[in-house]
């Protein structure tokens, strides 16, 4: 698999970033990284066919299998990028916090090459905050301007699943028990640099920033539904009595 795209995005010689090198091993690794940048996403990487298959899942993954996480293909990276948890430095293309948030190993169920490549990839992961089966299925129908990297990143129901799974609770590094704030305070962690400058709204942040945005919308009109619901049903509620005696007080007065 070649690491064309992640070589094209940097200098070599100005950035400690590992170079673009395809493992000779097919290893079962994966990692997902926090990442607060302009906008705080996860990225979740399996190491497969030498390098890290890799999607931006701006809300993060889920053990609740309700959850349809948008996961957004991106360039592969190498292996060596797997346990980078550090700060890239401002001015810099990605400069934020990076926190390793899980790691631990995967196992397809199936041909993962095969499975890649029909879109519908199975798997199983056995790491310290995911474990279970998951898929990532490729969407069929796209938005406009897509350039078909959108994938769902779904949890299968087993013994693993949490329904009330939150992913805020879990803040914190699976390598330095750290958590995002105290990663960000630390100016002596690692800083990994790049040629690309960051902008305000680059292609990367323009589809993070309208993702996590439709997601919030539609939180927040599913949240006003049920509140309009269950006034509805308190109101109904409320005005059975007072039917009742307005009855009670009209046959009174007949009877008097």
């Amino acid at each position: 698999m070649s690491l064309d795209e992640y070589k094209a995005k940097r200098r070599f010689e100005k950035t400690p970033e590992p170079p673009p090198r395809v493992e000779d091993d097919e290893g079962r690794r994966f990692v997902v990284q926090k990442h607060q940048a302009s906008h705080l996403h996860y990225d979740f990487r399996l190491e497969m066919e030498g390098v890290l298959k890799s999607w931006a899942v701006p809300k993060g993954p889920s053990l609740n299998p309700n959850d349809k996480r948008l996961a957004m293909m991106v360039e592969d990276h190498p292996v060596s990028y797997l346990l980078f948890e550090g700060i890239i430095p401002e001015g810099n293309y990605g400069a934020g916090t990076v926190m390793v948030w899980d790691t631990g190993t995967w196992e397809p169920l199936g041909n993962a090459h095969e499975m890649l490549a029909k879109g519908d990839l199975k798997f199983r992961l056995v790491g310290e905050k995911l474990k279970g089966e998951f898929v990532l299925a490729h969407m069929r129908s796209r938005r406009p301007g897509s350039k078909g990297t959108e994938w769902l990143l779904i949890k299968k129901r087993d013994s693993a699943a949490r329904e009330n799974f939150d992913i805020d609770q879990f803040d914190w590094s699976v390598l330095s028990k750290r958590s995002m704030k105290q990663i960000a305070g630390d100016q002596g962690s690692e800083e990994w640099q790049s040629n690309r400058s960051a902008t305000p709204r680059s292609r990367k942040n323009a589809w993070l920033a309208d993702a996590i945005a439709v997601s919030d919308r539609r939180k927040a009109a599913a949240s006003k539904a049920a509140k309009g619901t269950a006034a509805k049903s308190v109101s109904k509620r409320r005005s059975r009595p007072a039917k009742a005696t307005a009855k009670g007080r009209s046959s009174t007065r007949k009877a008097g």
